[in-house]
């Protein structure tokens, strides 16, 4: 495609939209605290083109990130739309789990409690305890092999192939990736999956016995959300409305 056709494409109303949504979803993760520095990244891959996607750009807080800072890549890193550069632990973390895993939409973050778990030895959230939790139910994968910042394309393929089919992966002492869709479902499970962490990491800070459930009911629990969207969607558009 040449690069004008390019141009066209990435300024055209449908990924106009897309990279307004992107933007909205960093804005979002960081007013609630998601966020770390200018690290971590989001990305949607375009439709019936999964080798492209956008991305946030290298060096901008979330908080800052406007529609016309979202970059176009491909599947090799390199920047077809954007005048920002991309970071290189975004291009093979992203790239392979576009690609391998094939989801479409992937949010990566070292988001706070999530996190706190990987250090665990359990190193992930449990599915049983709380109804945020439970919503992920079967849903979950665990990378418990930690290997350094994912600086080469091995590490990306490593860690998308631990993810396998599954929405979300606890990263071993590192964050988590959520996966979606669309943005606006993705986002709603990074924001309930923190709000999940954290419920399991104050109860644990008790010392106290938790009580879970029996895992049939927390896999009705998930089934139970995942059959109706509509709260996500009212959700994204209550950031929408409410964010700067």
């Amino acid at each position: 495609m040449r690069n004008d056709d390019i141009e066209d494409l990435f300024h055209g109303s449908a990924l106009r939209a897309l990279r307004s949504d992107l933007a909205l979803a960093l804005r979002a993760a960081a007013h609630h605290g998601l966020g770390e520095g200018v690290c971590n990244h989001f990305s949607i891959a375009l439709p019936g083109r999964p080798d492209w996607f956008l991305l946030n750009p290298r060096g901008l807080q979330w908080s800052e990130v406007q529609a016309h800072h979202i970059v176009l890549v491909d599947a090799q890193g390199n920047r077809l739309a954007g005048s920002h550069a991309v970071e290189p632990t975004a291009m093979y973390i992203h790239a392979a789990v576009h690609r391998i895993a094939g989801k479409a939409c992937v949010l990566h973050t070292h988001m706070p409690y999530a996190t706190a778990l990987t250090l665990t030895d359990v190193r992930a959230l449990d599915t049983t305890l709380s109804q945020n939790a439970m919503r992920f139910h079967g849903r979950i994968a665990v990378d418990a092999a930690y290997n350094g910042l994912a600086l080469d394309a091995s590490e990306g393929e490593r860690i998308a192939r631990a993810l396998g089919g599954a929405d979300v992966a606890f990263l071993g002492n590192h964050g988590v990736i959520v996966c979606g869709e669309r943005i606006g479902h993705a986002f709603d499970d990074l924001y309930y999956l923190e709000r999940a962490c954290q419920a399991q990491v104050l109860a644990m800070s008790t010392g106290r016995p938790l009580q879970p459930v029996a895992p049939a009911l927390a896999a009705r629990v998930a089934a139970q959300t995942l059959g109706e969207r509509l709260q996500s969607d009212l959700f994204f558009e209550s950031l929408r409305r409410t964010l700067p």
